[in-house]
């Protein structure tokens, strides 16, 4: 919960932080020292680092960009003629960015803004893809080309169809509403696997407030044919991002509860819908947490991070064996990733009031 009180104190402090004066003219300018109701000198807060920055590269980027801190040779984050981009803000919170190849754009949730926004890969325009979104968080594509989302204030799990029209795929367990659905990966046997915690109902700023129906904080599993629900794992204080890896024998599942702050990850069977040997995969966070993940063509596992060392925020990534290999130096909070571009080698991340983007030395293994 400590990254939803973060927004709000961070939208105060902006608006405190930042005073005009009309000149004889009826222009605005910005005012220096002020004096107060005493008398005494204050000087104006400056603006936080992400409003100072404009959209395109950052103003620092220089090559090899020292955004991209490799910590292993088998690190493919960054290019060496290339630098980490701004390419869209306004946002409260952004999150679950999902990516369409065949329209060439980025779609993510804003979530206290109840809102769904696009970015077309072109020419950078933005606008909203859907509002009200019912507080959509994570977004994913199943092997039909069809946007899936799940929602905090509708606490359900939706499909995109074809022609703009929205299916309710599932809402409840054993006859009681789902908690806060929040990240959703959809599996090449067309079974869709969801994390369920609280987020969504714990205030009115990313949903709902409201008691919880579920006992648990689960992963659910939506059956292809039947549309059955099922529980995968119970025992999670705050089940967050969820991915399989590119052959689709592990599922790594993001567990941001107080006291956890890791990833971890099973072996699966796709087709009876189960997972045994739960391990730790990674757990270096404190006093950080990591949010969203996804993994590349080689089986490595690129994770957001954030709400710890201002320093740590961004993305990181781990060999399939929990390696870190090297980290993605954000000036916000990241909440969660996605690969994209025609080749799916563009890693955009979104983090808090931006999404940032930069070309990768590897391919998302998403498909499509």
């Amino acid at each position: 919960m400590h990254r939803r009180t973060f927004l709000t104190a961070s939208a105060l402090m902006t608006a405190a932080a930042v005073t005009r004066e009309t000149d004889a003219r009826g222009a605005e300018a910005p005012l220096g020292p002020t004096e107060g109701p005493l008398g005494a000198t204050a000087a104006a807060m400056p603006l936080p680092p992400s409003e100072q920055l404009p959209l395109g590269p950052l103003m620092d980027a220089h090559y090899p960009d020292r955004h991209f801190e490799s910590l292993d040779k088998r690190f493919k984050g960054g290019v060496s003629n290339g630098a980490l981009e701004r390419v869209a803000t306004g946002f409260r919170w952004a999150e679950g960015p999902v990516y369409f190849r065949a329209g060439r754009y980025l779609l993510f949730s804003d979530i206290p803004n109840n809102r769904m926004m696009r970015l077309l890969d072109d020419d950078n325009h933005l606008s909203v893809f859907r509002s009200p979104s019912f507080n959509a968080n994570g977004n994913t594509v199943d092997r039909q080309g069809r946007l899936l989302t799940c929602e905090h204030g509708g606490r359900r799990v939706v499909r995109t169809e074809y022609d703009g029209t929205v299916t309710v795929l599932a809402d409840r367990y054993e006859n009681k509403r789902f908690n806060s659905p929040n990240d959703i990966v959809a599996a090449s046997n067309g079974s869709i696997w969801f994390t369920d915690p609280t987020y969504g109902i714990l205030g009115n700023y990313e949903g709902l407030a409201t008691q919880p129906e579920q006992s648990k904080h689960n992963v659910f599993r939506i059956d292809a044919h039947s549309g059955r629900v099922s529980v995968v794992i119970d025992d999670f204080v705050q089940p967050n991002g969820i991915c399989f890896s590119p052959d689709e024998n592990k599922l790594y599942v993001i567990d941001s509860g107080e006291g956890a702050a890791h990833i971890r990850v099973f072996d699966v069977d796709l087709d009876r819908g189960t997972v045994r040997n739960g391990r730790v995969f990674a757990n270096d966070f404190a006093p950080g947490i990591t949010d969203g993940m996804r993994a590349d063509v080689d089986g490595n596992i690129w994770c957001s991070m954030g709400w710890g060392d201002p320093k740590e925020d961004g993305v990181r990534s781990y060999s399939p064996a929990g390696e870190l290999l090297g980290k993605i130096h954000l000036p916000e909070t990241c909440a969660n990733l996605t690969f994209g571009g025609l080749l799916h080698n563009r890693l955009y991340m979104c983090a808090s009031t931006s999404v940032y983007a930069c070309y990768v030395n590897t391919q998302g293994a998403a498909i499509p």
